[in-house]
């Protein structure tokens, strides 16, 4: 019996050594990657002009008093002051902002257009301790890609670029930078999702990852397991201003577009077509007698613009833009916009139950104005009963309808509580779609008629104004009777 329980408990000792040998093996190694790859990364700072606001105008933190605000963002802020830097006689001082790294041997470097903005000098220092001052060839604050470039250099190490789009989530992924001025610092995680979209990040399909990221590691490479760029580190979500877990990277085939942009001519230009855009729902999907969620659905057009010459028409869903399928609505402004200006371009679209198709002439991307515009707001007639919606719409007069280049529509009076709808007093209900079918809404009766003959448990969408925007709602389900 002894010898039985020895030879057992040697198989179990043979197999939970070979157990933790494999799964020793399987670990990633990323000491090469560093050894070849980490040379080309630079730790950039600038000197700048202090701009110190005044006591006043500091964060007010309840409980918290000023000189305590300012300790946190002189902790906060990493820094490097040298001789003759810092807040002082000279009224200047030096920061430690970000990272980059060197894509080329005569000296240009990529990183972030928000490490170098606001700076009069920029100073980049290489791992063997030499320093250079650089100078911007460009910068776009759109992709937040910027391209620099030091002089008089000899023996730059360069790095070596990936697809990102063979880039599989799971996948270990190594980061290089500066945290908070430390220099040269690895970090290492894995891709946790692709094709990312941020909020008011239109044109960058962000790489998450799980990488330590943190104030400083901005601008530096994210490298595949191969020592391959395959991504610029850029943003981090936090509450507390440190990692948290959430990192996001430009995907380097979008940097290199840009770069390459940027040193050619110093800018970046990027096509638009002029529509107005909103998410498909599974609701707007099935109003609109789609068979899936996809697309983008064209809430409004631009009079003049590409999308008008080329008969994009309000409420219709773009499907596919050059061949290439639009899944989701911020697919289409990335597409668009790294599509030359003046080329043409093909896209499918969903209408009325049918696809169909029409080429544009792209254009170009100006840079954003923002409308002060204000429109009267419509003045309704007489009431009528709440509909089925458990809404109260009347009819637009003359006035009305030219000052808001309106044919028809219906203005909202009033929202009962009990509403189905999720429309506001002031909205004007432009058209009415019910499984595929279109119909524009010009009078309270046609439209409380329309509403009357649906099954209880329809789903319909709405095309709403609101001031100088346009929306698709949908609503599923009406009352029993108005």
């Amino acid at each position: 019996m002894q010898q039985v329980v020895r030879t057992l408990t040697g198989l179990w000792l043979a197999v939970f050594c070979a157990a933790t040998f494999a799964q020793a093996r399987e670990l990633p190694d990323f000491t090469r990657l560093v050894e070849e790859q980490g040379n080309a990364v630079v730790n950039i700072s600038t000197t700048q002009a202090v701009r110190r606001p005044a006591m006043g105008a500091l964060p007010q933190v309840p409980g918290i008093e000023d000189e305590e605000v300012l300790e946190f963002f002189r902790r906060f802020i990493p820094r490097q002051p040298g001789p003759g830097q810092g807040p002082g006689p000279g009224g200047r001082e030096s920061r430690s902002l970000g990272s980059g790294f060197i894509i080329s041997n005569d000296g240009y470097i990529l990183t972030n257009a928000h490490v170098i903005e606001g700076a009069d000098e920029i100073n980049v220092k290489l791992t063997d301790k030499r320093e250079f001052k650089a100078k911007v060839i460009g910068a776009d604050k759109r992709t937040d890609v910027a391209l620099i470039r030091i002089e008089g250099a000899s023996g730059l190490p360069i790095v070596k670029f990936g697809d990102p789009n063979k880039l599989k989530v799971g996948e270990w992924v190594v980061a290089i930078g500066s945290p908070f001025g430390f220099e040269n610092t690895v970090t290492a995680g894995i891709v946790s999702a692709k094709g990312r979209s941020l909020p008011q990040e239109n044109f960058v399909p962000f790489i998450q990852t799980d990488v330590a990221i943190n104030p400083g590691n901005s601008g530096g490479p994210l490298f595949n397991m191969r020592g391959e760029v395959i991504g610029v580190n850029s943003q981090i979500y936090s509450r507390t201003g440190g990692f948290m877990g959430l990192s996001f990277a430009i995907p380097s085939d979008v940097a290199l577009d840009i770069q390459k942009q940027l040193r050619e001519k110093g800018r970046v230009a990027r096509g638009r077509i002029g529509v107005v855009i909103q998410e498909v729902s599974r609701d707007l999907a099935t109003s609109f007698g789609l068979e899936r969620p996809r697309g983008a659905l064209v809430n409004s057009v631009e009079k003049g613009s590409p999308a008008d010459k080329a008969g994009v028409e309000a409420s219709d869903i773009i499907l596919t833009y050059e061949g290439k399928p639009v899944e989701a609505s911020s697919d289409l402004p990335r597409m668009v916009g790294s599509t030359r200006p003046g080329s043409q371009a093909s896209l499918e679209v969903w209408r009325k139950g049918q696809t169909k198709k029409l080429t544009v002439t792209v254009g170009e991307l100006q840079e954003e104005r923002i409308a002060s515009r204000e429109t009267s707001k419509p003045k309704p007639q007489a009431e009528t009963p709440a509909n089925r919606l458990g809404i109260v719409v009347a009819e637009l007069n003359a006035e009305q309808k030219k000052q808001m280049k309106l044919a028809g529509g219906l203005a909202v009076v009033e929202v009962r509580p009990d509403a189905k709808a999720d429309v506001r007093k002031g909205d004007v209900l432009l058209t009415l779609v019910h499984k595929g079918q279109h119909t524009e809404l010009k009078s309270v009766e046609q439209f409380n008629k329309l509403l009357a003959g649906l099954e209880k448990s329809a789903v319909i969408t709405l095309q709403v104004r609101r001031g100088e925007s346009i929306a698709f709602i949908t609503i599923s389900g009406l009352t029993d009777k108005g």
